[in-house]
């Protein structure tokens, strides 16, 4: 029969550390009797201590009944040694993150718990087939890895390994559900499915700051702009550079050496200078003494009208096509318009305004003959963004002051603030989710996840605005793989290699075009 974890199953939890205490309250507050257990001398009943002080808080601000925090924390009891596992029907490990500690802490606990007890990691990174390995009962052996603050996230990646029980996996995904948690199915794969898929969000942030094509302020602008909460650099400040560098090299060294994955060399300089984000007071931006960066000032954004006598030509369809149509039919100046034209933008007597394909900008003037020439970025939120969202722009080398200033000007008509950076193959937001989208891909297409899971795991797990697939749908899978490989022959290397799946649905559709 499948195996049911109930409300009355014990659960002990290895680690008292912030992760181990936040599986405890989270388990106590679904009904269980929870024993924490930390070889650090003490730290378990300091953590019972503090979790009855934090269950106490949540009553004194309405979120919890008063005799309920305190029937939750009586539920949490301290465990003095390991040998008080025996009793319990889910043992959840949260302690340091090495594979010769966990694979050590599971041979023990497995001579210790019931034959029927589950086994679970809380391991970010750390292979599940490998810390089963050696175990009597390998099959018992699950990843469920949770999220900081264990609390208030609300993921749960339920891992598999190769030898991972069917019927143990589907028990802890509805153990979770119990727990109030949303849990998505992953195969035991490097980075599993949130450290893996937003790898791109930041390595494409650190490669153009590699190569000085923009700052870090402007590409966390764009990003904002694209409607993720953070941008990558106040991102990476936060969590903290030595943890995101090492998390990089994991995932790195774990895919022996893929490209895809390399780690950024302007990291690594900043780790060895200590420069390691908020917790040193200084990472791509400095923090005072309240812990925050000093906000960048902004102006009240206002559209400037278009020129009157302008001579324009919009090409294809889009967003920005469409914003520009509706500016100039309200403005009264007459245009022509080619639906059907191969690039995606906007053309007057002076230069060209393209959406960026994933080529630099004086390459597409090159091969055009075309030397008046820029490039916008995609505008991936929904319907572009609101008013001053943030957009980058960028010029060919050949490109004339005059039409730097009218094609920045173009872009606000159509209700966008220009970011001007360098002559960046795919610019920010299109390289950035082009990439997300590729990873999301890769991971599907060797049964890591489903789609449905990995957009909810990066929704979760990482407050991405959409996931890959919901990417996806917004963008169009042509446009897609043509922008990478774009990318991938401006590089040459592997890691802008298309997606097997990526591509096949870019073939897809064009053996089934959308109706027009």
């Amino acid at each position: 029969m499948p195996l049911d974890l109930r409300p009355d199953t014990v659960v002990f939890v290895v680690g008292a550390g912030i992760m181990g205490a936040g599986i405890a309250q989270v388990a106590a507050q679904a009904g269980h009797a929870v024993r924490l257990f930390d070889s650090r001398e003490g730290a378990a009943q300091a953590a019972c201590a503090k979790l009855a002080t934090t269950l106490d808080g949540l009553a004194a601000k309405g979120k919890l009944d008063g005799a309920e925090a305190k029937a939750i924390a009586a539920r949490i009891v301290a465990a003095t040694t390991l040998d008080e596992a025996a009793g319990a029907g889910l043992v959840v490990e949260a302690i340091v993150e090495s594979a010769d500690a966990k694979r050590t802490l599971f041979r023990d606990l497995e001579a210790i718990v019931g034959a029927e007890g589950v086994l679970a990691s809380n391991t970010s990174s750390i292979s599940i087939t490998a810390l089963a390995n050696g175990l009597k009962r390998p099959g018992r052996l699950v990843g469920m890895h949770f999220f900081n603050p264990v609390p208030l996230m609300k993921l749960v990646e339920v891992v598999s390994g190769l030898q991972t029980d069917a019927d143990v996996a589907a028990a802890i995904f509805e153990l979770s559900r119990r727990w109030g948690k949303t849990p998505v199915h992953a195969r035991s794969t490097p980075g599993f499915i949130v450290n893996r898929i937003a790898r791109p969000y930041y390595a494409e942030a650190l490669a153009l700051l590699h190569e000085r094509l923009a700052g870090p302020a402007a590409i966390d602008a764009c990003l904002r702009g694209a409607g993720f909460r953070m941008g990558p650099c106040e991102l990476m400040d936060l969590i903290g550079h030595d943890t995101n560098f090492a998390v990089t090299n994991s995932v790195f060294d774990a895919n022996f050496g893929d490209k895809r994955y390399v780690p950024s060399l302007v990291q690594r300089e900043m780790v060895d200078g200590g420069m390691l984000g908020r917790k040193s007071g200084r990472g791509f931006f400095a923090y005072g003494a309240s812990g925050a960066a000093a906000a960048p000032a902004t102006a009240a954004f206002t559209a400037p009208p278009v020129p009157a006598g302008a001579i324009v030509a919009l090409h294809g369809r889009g967003v920005a096509v469409d914003r520009w149509a509706a500016c100039l039919e309200e403005a009264g100046v007459r245009f022509e318009a080619d639906p059907a034209s191969r690039w995606n933008g906007l053309q007057t007597d002076a230069g060209e305004l393209r959406l960026t394909e994933g080529r630099a900008a004086t390459q597409v003037a090159a091969e055009y003959g075309v030397r008046d020439l820029a490039v916008f970025d995609l505008a991936i939120a929904p319907a572009g963004g609101a008013p001053g969202t943030p957009l980058a722009l960028a010029f060919a080398a050949t490109a004339s002051a005059a039409w730097r200033e009218q094609a920045a000007q173009w872009l606000c008509i159509a209700g966008w603030q220009p970011q001007v950076v360098g002559d960046a193959p795919g610019l920010v937001v299109a390289r950035t989710v082009a990439m997300l989208v590729n990873e999301g891909a890769d991971a599907v297409q060797q049964g890591v996840c489903t789609p449905e899971g990995a957009d909810l795991a990066m929704k979760l797990g990482v407050n991405h605005p959409a996931g890959p697939f919901e990417f996806l749908a917004r963008w169009d899978a042509i446009a897609v793989a043509i922008l990478l490989g774009h990318l991938d022959g401006h590089y040459r290397g592997e890691r802008y290699r298309v997606s097997p799946w990526l591509r096949e649905r870019a073939w897809l559709a064009q053996l089934d075009p959308p109706a027009t």
